[in-house]
């Protein structure tokens, strides 16, 4: 992504440090589960609260010669969705196997979209201090989601539930408009109002159905972009906007010090709110993009696509399971 500055640095936005003024600047990349009956690529239920691994089909565990099959509705929902954020719907989309290892990912790869994704450039409208403000969307794409770890019932082992692997998620990613902490704030409350009336997701952050990565870096007003720092997962809008006021005054510390920003992701909730310092990974992670050859272009399921995204304007409707995988 070409980084284009469209913001006129504000006063009443600036950070004071002890040299001078600073101005932030935010991206985002929030993570909506997409409101559907069965997963992305498999028939297995998507309802929150059942027993660990009792939403898993052969398919969400990767067993060998299990192909997936693509959920339609997710796709329309997808579409929904960019089409409620006035943004450009991509007639050709492509899967593609993003490939790292973690215990919690059975494929050993996440399918997601790279470089054709289904939603292009799109906007949102915030009314801030009476002001309106228009963030830029960068893209929105599909992708499964992960299964979770869980580390807190064994002193020595740490348990997976793969309910959640597999579940359909849209990934919004906005351009680096936003200026502060409180302009993240609203942008997160009225993306997800968006996406609430829409019905493409519910919105509910506590139970991790939407969810954000912050990225945030400072400069002096009108500078050259900084070196960026992703805080991971945030849950919640009011954290949100801790995580970046805490980020953003770090940031300018070691700056005003001397010292220089290094790109790492930063530590997630509670290590931040008790000002821990944020690290980086202990392991730089190797993440390498390549074709998926069992999944079809996503154009291939739309039934005409030009005449798509007009039926995809229409009120919500009921989400279908999507038909059962082929073995190979």
């Amino acid at each position: 992504m070409t980084l284009i500055d469209t913001r006129t640095p504000h006063p009443k936005r600036l950070i004071a440090g002890s040299t001078g003024d600073w101005e932030v600047i935010i991206g985002m990349e929030v993570h909506a589960q997409v409101t559907s009956e069965s997963k992305l690529f498999s028939g297995s239920s998507t309802e929150f609260g059942n027993p660990p691994n009792a939403n898993v089909s052969f398919v969400d565990a990767a067993m060998p010669g299990m192909l997936p099959t693509i959920n339609e509705e997710c796709v329309r929902q997808a579409v929904r969705t960019g089409l409620g954020l006035k943004a450009a719907i991509n007639k050709r989309s492509v899967f593609d196997r993003k490939n790292y290892f973690y215990p919690d990912l059975p494929q050993g790869y996440q399918i997601s979209q790279f470089k054709d994704p289904i939603v292009g450039e799109g906007k949102v409208l915030l009314d801030v201090d009476g002001e309106s403000i228009e963030i830029g969307i960068e893209r929105l794409h599909l992708e499964q989601d992960a299964g979770k770890s869980i580390h807190d019932q064994h002193p020595n082992m740490s348990f997976v539930d793969l309910n959640r692997s597999g579940v359909a998620l849209m990934e919004i990613v906005s351009k680096p408009d936003l200026r502060s902490s409180e302009e993240a704030k609203t942008y997160l409350s009225k993306l997800r109002t968006i996406l609430r009336y829409l019905g493409t997701c519910d919105g509910n952050m506590e139970q991790g159905s939407m969810r954000a990565d912050v990225n945030v870096s400072v400069r002096r007003p009108g500078g050259e972009f900084g070196t960026r720092c992703e805080i991971k997962n945030v849950n919640s809008v009011r954290f949100a906007g801790q995580a970046i006021e805490y980020e953003a005054r770090r940031q300018i510390d070691i700056l005003e010090d001397g010292g220089s920003i290094d790109q790492k992701h930063a530590c997630s909730i509670p290590s931040w709110a008790k000002r821990a310092p944020c690290g980086p990974r202990k392991k730089r992670m190797i993440i390498a993009i390549s074709p998926i050859p069992t999944c079809c272009r996503s154009n291939s399921t739309m039934p005409s696509s030009r005449r798509w995204p007009k039926s995809c304007r229409s009120c919500r409707t009921k989400s279908r399971p999507a038909s059962s995988a082929t073995m190979a």
